[in-house]
């Protein structure tokens, strides 16, 4: 297959489709990173490495501050709505539209048509944001190449409808495994059934109150919420075995390692059972106290409001490096059959990040 080439010089809205008509579901990103670091390394601005289906590209201009740009290439699967459609009302539709090629039209427009900022500038296009967190293309960079991602403030152009977003939710998956003995459904006084004894989980999380934590301003909501229940052998078995998956969504007061002793807490009198951690992905903290991120949020204007969901601000939190989420997509219409956007949010955003670089 011929090599796509992006035309950064189109405005971002078209730049969107042509990214949402690359098809980067999760895994298969490698011919949208061909075609980003190909429509970056011509342009005499910009220093561009590459890690895997990761791209880096940065000014070297001497300014006393450098801000990264960052967003991930790929998407959730397809839904039978790609090709994208731009319809009469200024919208479009696609995969991908709003999580998150929006946010990385904007970037590469950045990228292409400021080539002197008044903050030395780093773009970071990584893979596999959307699957599991060791996956994460993000991570594999921090990991192999920490000093391509240094900074002092990070905008992550996740989706957050042209809202600044600070910090985000941590998310821990576990799976509660409880167990019992097969017998014959006809004898079965002479079995255990291990899906009856899951039934206080169930029942303990049917009656979790959530809590809500008020940090820098600003409100989180926790969550805690089975998502998958797995048992049984067949019709006329009574089950050895049941899984209960339970994801835990929550404030960024807390680590990893409260989060997960909160877990085993809310659990501990429902009877017997094995716990195995699935997918642990930290917090990170608003930080809208930090220069970089009071500048920016008077540059861009608006309520800063918090991130409900995880987001790749963690890692640069963890990095020491304060981020934010800033994007022109809608969250709630994230991984939807319908997912779409404004183009007047992509201009809009475009233009503010535009405007805070160049003042």
């Amino acid at each position: 297959m011929p090599r796509q080439e992006l035309d950064l010089q189109q405005d971002a809205a078209l730049l969107t489709a042509a990214l949402v008509d690359l098809p980067s579901e999760s895994g298969n990103e490698q011919p949208l990173a061909d075609a980003v670091e190909a429509a970056l390394r011509p342009l005499p601005h910009l220093t561009v490495d590459r890690y895997g289906n990761n791209v880096i590209a940065r000014t070297r201009l001497g300014r006393p501050e450098r801000v990264i740009l960052a967003g991930h290439l790929d998407t959730v699967p397809i839904a039978d709505n790609v090709p994208s459609r731009l319809d009469g009302n200024g919208v479009l539709w696609g995969c991908g539209t709003s999580d998150m090629k929006a946010g990385v039209a904007v970037q590469l427009r950045i990228a292409a048509t400021v080539p002197d900022p008044n903050r030395d500038l780093t773009f970071v296009f990584y893979d596999n944001e959307e699957v599991a967190a060791h996956l994460n293309g993000l991570g594999h960079v921090a990991a192999a190449h920490p000093d391509w991602l240094a900074g002092d403030f990070a905008v992550l152009l996740e989706p957050s409808s042209g809202q600044v977003e600070g910090g985000c939710q941590g998310t821990l998956r576990v799976e509660l495994r409880t167990t019992g003995q097969r017998a014959h459904t006809a004898r079965s006084w002479m079995g255990a059934n291990a899906i009856h004894a899951a039934s206080p989980i169930l029942a303990r999380l049917a009656a979790y109150e959530p809590r809500r934590k008020v940090i820098d301003g600003l409100e989180y909501r926790e969550g805690l919420n089975a998502v998958r229940v797995e048992g049984g052998v067949a019709g006329n078995v009574i089950p050895d075995a049941c899984t209960v998956t339970v994801n835990y969504r929550y404030a960024p007061d807390l680590s990893e390692e409260q989060a997960l002793a909160h877990v085993r807490e809310v659990f501990a009198a429902c009877g017997e059972w094995e716990l195995t951690v699935d997918d642990s992905s930290g917090a990170a903290l608003p930080g809208l106290s930090h220069p970089a991120a009071k500048a920016f949020i008077e540059a861009v204007g608006g309520e800063p409001q918090p991130k409900f969901g995880w987001t790749d601000v963690a890692r640069f939190s963890a990095l020491g490096v304060p981020a934010v989420n800033y994007g022109p997509g809608d969250p709630n219409l994230a991984h939807k059959r319908d997912e779409r956007v404004e183009t007047a949010k992509i201009l809009h955003c475009e233009e503010r990040l535009r405007g805070w670089l160049t003042a």
